[in-house]
């Protein structure tokens, strides 16, 4: 997995961290604000997009009166605790992370997530110097399952595409690095279970969780 690889970009929501489930439960409060049942299938609908445009898509389709910049910062104050004390790192993936840095391997982060609560959950872990950029969809024009964020990861990272390795556990972010032209290892995650055949088809490793590559290296 490792051959012929000078950079190494993470998701960060259900690959890096677990902290997917999360993000139902904020989407349960914020909705019960405005007194909206959670619909069914919602997280797949918005799967991939970015922090902007999943605030938009939310205003939108729920008649949300306050603006997109004022729906982000209302998630980001009710994820900050969540993500402080409640959100731990995959089994294994501090080690892999150090792994990568002690080989000179490069470390991005590509995600779909805002900026500060990718800075926070990592800087609480303390791996943060560790990354060599941080890409979010609000960075790019296009989330995923467009290849922008992970195009964009790998040109700060100063890699070609193809040297890079991506770590995904959703669909359209498989899609997104695939697109881009790079190697993608997909993770196993709670919430995405019920896809795991159709993440191993599309991706080009699968893993459990970090520990899977470490007994291996």
């Amino acid at each position: 997995m490792m051959k012929d690889i000078d950079a190494v970009l993470f998701d960060l929501d259900g690959s890096l961290v677990d902290s997917m489930g999360i993000w139902k439960e904020i989407d349960v409060e914020y909705l019960g604000r405005y007194h909206i049942p959670l619909p069914e299938g919602l997280q797949g609908e918005i799967e991939g997009m970015s922090f902007s445009e999943t605030a938009s898509y939310f205003k939108e389709r729920f008649c949300i009166p306050e603006d997109v910049d004022q729906i982000k910062e209302d998630w980001n104050r009710m994820a900050w605790d969540k993500y402080t004390h409640q959100v731990p790192l995959k089994d294994g993936a501090r080690e892999f992370v150090e792994y990568c840095r002690a080989n000179g391997i490069r470390l991005g982060i590509a995600t779909s997530n805002s900026r500060q609560l990718v800075e926070n959950v990592m800087s609480v872990h303390g791996i943060l110097d560790y990354f060599d950029t941080i890409v979010t969809g609000c960075d790019v024009e296009k989330g995923k399952p467009a290849p922008d964020v992970y195009l964009e990861a790998a040109r700060q990272c100063r890699v070609d595409p193809e040297r890079c390795l991506v770590f995904e556990d959703i669909i359209p972010g498989i899609m997104a690095g695939k697109a881009a032209g790079m190697k993608v290892c997909a993770v196993a995650d709670e919430y995405s279970r019920h896809q795991e055949q159709e993440k191993r088809h599309l991706s080009d490793y699968f893993i459990k969780d970090y520990l899977d590559i470490m007994e291996k290296i």
